[in-house]
């Protein structure tokens, strides 16, 4: 589909503009982190003026927020395995935008809210639909956005879906794969579940948070708290990432965008 078939199929209604962005808020929930490490901040507004003395016509506020807050993108500086590698405000436009390959575990999180992503399942969308294209975000449904209202659900301590140790490396090792993005909280539910190599997931220095050690030390990026992906298929849409180009940043609030052609 060209560029111009893009927008003129906007303007006719053949194509479809999602918003995959949770709603920024001071309820948003942020990654829960224990003692004694340090969390994250959540939004904040800090009011200037407001139609009074401090500014008569206009009203504005500054804010408090976390990089890591709301729908966002980690950039490989965030973990320690990419810790000299691309801050957000240096990841190139051309690897945050392109294809989508949605993964459907939806039956399989109703059963097990920690459930893993595996090699296996990458595998056979590869096997039904073809090798991922250059610039892929391959991105996990799950239904869990529905409890993005509910923070004790959301984030809370019974965890939500992740990803295993053996399939982190097999998506940091994919040359096709730009991002990794998901509905939950985080890329990782840290800690959670068996991998497909118990045996070695101790002595592995990526067995806390795969997703992030391994695909952020490859120079792939994660995008989480995503919502209406039950919208996409299973291919044919594409993705637009716009994280906030924070010089040095580790990650950065996003707004994220699929279009998907009708039919």
């Amino acid at each position: 589909m060209s560029i111009s078939e893009i927008f003129d199929g906007i303007a006719q209604g053949t194509v479809d503009v999602i918003d995959l962005t949770t709603p920024l808020s001071d309820a948003t929930p942020v990654v829960p982190v224990p003692a004694p490490f340090a969390a994250t901040a959540p939004l904040t507004f800090h009011p200037v003026s407001n139609f009074d003395e401090a500014g008569p016509g206009w009203k504005w506020s500054d804010i408090t927020l976390g990089e890591h807050a709301g729908t966002h993108v980690d950039a490989p500086r965030h973990w320690i395995s990419g810790k000299d590698g691309k801050s957000v405000d240096e990841i190139e436009p051309t690897r945050l935008v392109g294809p989508v390959a949605v993964i459907d575990l939806t039956a399989e999180v109703a059963e097990n809210q920690t459930f893993l992503l595996e090699t296996g399942h990458l595998e056979q969308w590869e096997a039904e639909f073809g090798r991922f294209r250059p610039g892929t975000w391959v991105v996990v449904r799950t239904g869990w956005s529905v409890h993005g209202s509910d923070p004790a659900r959301f984030a809370g301590p019974e965890g939500w879906p992740g990803i295993s140790l053996a399939a982190a490396k097999w998506l940091a090792g994919h040359p096709n794969v730009s991002g990794y993005g998901v509905e939950a909280i985080g890329i990782d539910n840290m800690g959670a579940g068996p991998s497909e190599e118990p045996a070695a997931e101790e002595q592995d220095p990526g067995a806390f948070g795969p997703g992030h050690y391994y695909l952020l030390g490859a120079d792939k990026y994660g995008l989480t708290s995503l919502r209406n992906i039950d919208r996409l298929p299973a291919a044919g849409a594409f993705i637009v990432v716009a994280p906030l180009p924070l010089v040095g940043g580790t990650g950065a609030p996003a707004r994220v965008f699929a279009f998907v052609p009708r039919g």
